[in-house]
């Protein structure tokens, strides 16, 4: 083609090849060489500034905006009390965007389930891409709610069990289900307020005993949908399922594959073997296997089990159980690499060179024999010369030639430098009867990061492979932060004392940096977190723009099939790639990609909020015996309404409320994330060291509140009280400004 292409032509063009959408792509496309290539240049950049397209990286794609009026759904208001809301009519093809609904001091108050006409405005934030502002509420739908049932005279009502939920339901005498006093029970709302000013519900399951400490996951996953229960379907299916045999599959099962998971593992599905290498071509260099469990071989596209599997999208975990994605007869065995026992998986060879570098990698559908089920313990222990009865005879065969090819994977990790944060994860430790005994925070072992590198190298060779054969699959994607979140960390920076470069390309290793410099001083945790807060959220999509925090340009999820539909649909995307069976991916599944991709991704977000939902009531349960006691933390997040805490102790959040922090007024700064007395001057922020004391504790919200006491080791100034003077009167909006003005100054300055 030697005239360069019209507006219309080239967007035309992307929308039909999402795949293929660089600006070289765009080039070759339309037959465009020489000085040519800079009337295509600036015409991209004329369609970006217009809104059609916007530049990842050095691609283009569709940026599938929300109309600037939209219809939205309420959703039930975070931790932090903010409103989030879903577009009702998106249709996009990418992840779903989210809504912040920014409410104006004169707007009605709004609950979840409302539908709102609200006006949006496209923002950069880490956890949202539009703020709204409402026009008018145009109703609202049944909403189902969890609570505890309060019988009366006449019906009763429900006490909500939610940390976000204040109004309590009158349930009249017909719509009980016959639920005793006390119960915990579902319930759906049932027409306008009664006499009583309370909403109407009526009951629809009875869940049983709320004290039982095994309810505080129950709790979690009723109050988020997630599905737990099996279709009939669904089981019939898993139940006739048999062991896959040998017939055309490799026989793996002489190979010492073994599995290494936490001790209290439910499901094994993935093992792992190293060698040296002995081509004189790769001195130095290390064969590794790693072996998934096949998983597609028992859930095939349009069965019932695959129907539900992409419904649940993962499994959930919680600390007294496991909402599996797939029913036990397979996760839990026939899909499980149980030691010992011949499992059919999909298994893969990589050759390393002395540096860690991959030289080359090949994919087989075979059948193994795990030759042990170890612990991450154990592993190390052994490594450190406290080999047990298990892994004595394994550690010089196997587990040394395994910490060997992990020594080559660490030189080429330093050398691509992966976000490398250092934040501890809890561990809820519970008695038989779910009470939780301690909290602790998980060791870090050389073994867990074995296996991490491991897995991380299986999924690279994963989408390399399907790229190379142009096959249709997920992507992980985790998309490199914004300018304006970089801009917050570096200012967090700056005032610690740190400094975060600034002026070019931003990359990992540049933050890894400032996390070193961090490294060791009181300011580390809330460097770790201030940077943690600056990244995008992770999500699966059809199209490939790389993973920031991996530093990897293609990386797709394969190694947990039996946890992650993600991993499944990569699989069958393998077996369809290499001819392997008529298991792999259908027609239906490749033309609804963009669509699962959306729906995991948010399976992935309800997880994630009800797992750490749940940690939060049960920790609210371990610390209410300790009410009135001390604690020292720091300030994790400002809100309008108070200050969040997270407790040194147990890693726990509680919140001072506002009302609590004495007699003057409190001006919340949102840009700045502080909370400032009107007549004290006194400035609380995000990373502050305080102390105080635990002043309730709900355990069936997991709520904590608290009582401010000291401040960066200071105590708290007493605001004066002029007679006839309201004691939080808020002081005239002129002398705010000013004071505002003065502290940015002063910020900068720093």
């Amino acid at each position: 083609m030697s005239r360069i292409p019209t507006k219309a032509e080239i967007l035309d063009w992307i929308a039909a090849n999402p795949t293929l959408n660089s600006k070289r792509d765009i080039a070759k496309a339309f037959g465009i060489k020489g000085a040519a290539r800079i009337d295509l240049k600036r015409m991209l950049k004329e369609l970006e500034a217009e809104g059609h397209l916007e530049k990842r990286k050095k691609s283009y794609r569709d940026p599938d905006r929300l109309p600037p009026v939209s219809v939205l759904q309420v959703k039930a208001p975070d931790a932090n009390g903010d409103l989030f809301a879903r577009p009702l009519e998106w249709h996009g093809e990418g992840v779903e965007p989210i809504v912040l609904v920014v409410p104006r001091a004169s707007d009605p108050a709004l609950g979840e389930g409302d539908r709102i006409l609200a006006k949006l405005s496209v923002v950069h934030e880490e956890d949202h891409n539009y703020e709204a502002r409402l026009i008018r509420r145009i109703g609202s739908n049944p909403r189902r709610i969890l609570g505890i049932f309060r019988k009366g005279s006449e019906g009763g009502r429900i006490v909500p069990v939610d940390k976000s939920g204040s109004n309590e339901w009158q349930v009249q005498a017909g719509a009980t289900l016959s639920a005793k006093d006390g119960e915990l029970v579902e319930a759906e709302q049932a027409g306008p307020k009664g006499r009583l000013g309370l909403a109407r519900a009526r009951i629809v399951t009875r869940l049983g005993d709320p004290s039982a400490p095994k309810a505080v996951s129950l709790i979690a996953i009723h109050q988020h949908g997630i599905p737990d229960h099996f279709p009939d379907a669904a089981i019939e299916e898993a139940d006739k399922a048999k062991p896959a045999g040998l017939k055309g599959r490799e026989d793996l099962c002489d190979l010492p594959l073994l599995t290494i998971d936490p001790a209290d593992a439910r499901d094994h599905d993935d093992a792992c073997y190293a060698a040296p290498d002995d081509d004189p071509k790769n001195p130095g260099g290390h064969i590794i296997w790693v072996a998934i469990a096949d998983v597609a071989h028992y859930v095939r596209p349009g069965s019932a089990l695959d129907a539900e599997a992409r419904n649940r999208g993962n499994s959930s975990y919680f600390p007294d159980r496991v909402v599996p994605m797939l029913p036990d007869r397979l996760s839990g065995d026939l899909c499980s690499l149980h030691e010992g026992v011949p499992r059919a998986v999909i298994a893969l060879r990589i050759r390393i060179d002395a540096e860690g570098n991959k030289v080359d990698h090949r994919f087989h559908r075979a059948l193994m024999r795990s030759a042990a089920s170890l612990n991450y313990q154990e592993v190390q222990q052994a490594v450190d010369g406290a080999p047990n009865d298990k892994t004595g005879p394994l550690l010089e065969p196997v587990l040394k030639p395994l910490f060997a090819a992990y020594a080559a994977l660490k030189t080429a990790r330093e050398q691509r430098q992966p976000l490398d944060l250092d934040l501890p994860e809890r561990k809820i430790v519970l008695s038989d009867e779910g009470k939780v005994l301690s909290v602790n925070f998980r060791d870090r072992l050389d073994a867990h990061r074995l296996i991490e590198e491991f897995m991380v190298l299986a999924n690279v060779c994963a989408a390399e492979t399907l790229l190379a054969k142009q096959s249709p699959l997920l992507f992980r994607v985790h998309e490199e932060p914004s300018p304006e979140k970089l801009d917050a960390l570096r200012e967090t920076a700056q005032a610690a004392g740190f400094t975060l470069a600034k002026g070019q390309e931003m990359k990992t290793q540049h933050l890894n940096r400032l996390l070193n410099q961090a490294a060791g001083s009181d300011e580390a945790e809330l460097i770790n977190l201030s940077t943690l807060r600056s990244m995008t959220q992770a999500y699966y999509s059809p199209q490939n723009f790389g993973h920031f925090g991996l530093a990897l340009q293609h990386y797709a999820h394969f190694t947990s099939p039996i946890r992650r539909y993600a991993d499944l649909i990569v699989h069958r995307a393998l077996i369809s790639a290499h001819g392997w069976g008529k298991d792999g991916l259908s027609p239906d599944e490749i033309d609804r990609l963009e669509k699962t991709a959306i729906h995991i991704s948010d399976t992935e977000r309800r997880s994630m909020m009800a797992e750490r939902d749940t940690t939060d009531r049960y920790l609210a349960a371990y610390l209410s015996e300790r009410v009135g006691n001390e604690f020292t933390g720091r300030i994790s997040g400002i809100a309008r309404f108070g200050a969040f805490v997270k407790l040194d102790e147990t890693g726990a959040d509680g919140l001072i409320p506002i009302r609590s922090l004495g007699r003057e007024y409190f001006h919340f700064d949102q840009e700045a994330a502080t909370l400032m007395g009107s007549d004290t001057g006194l400035t609380i922020g995000i990373g502050q060291r305080v102390t105080v004391r635990l002043a309730q504790a709900t355990p069936v919200t997991g709520g904590l509140e608290l009582e401010l006491l000291s401040l960066e080791g200071k105590p708290l100034p007493r605001a004066p009280s002029p007679a006839g003077r309201s004691p939080r009167r808020k002081p005239a909006r002129a002398g705010y400004k000013a004071e505002k003005t003065k502290r940015k100054v002063t910020r900068r300055r720093r």
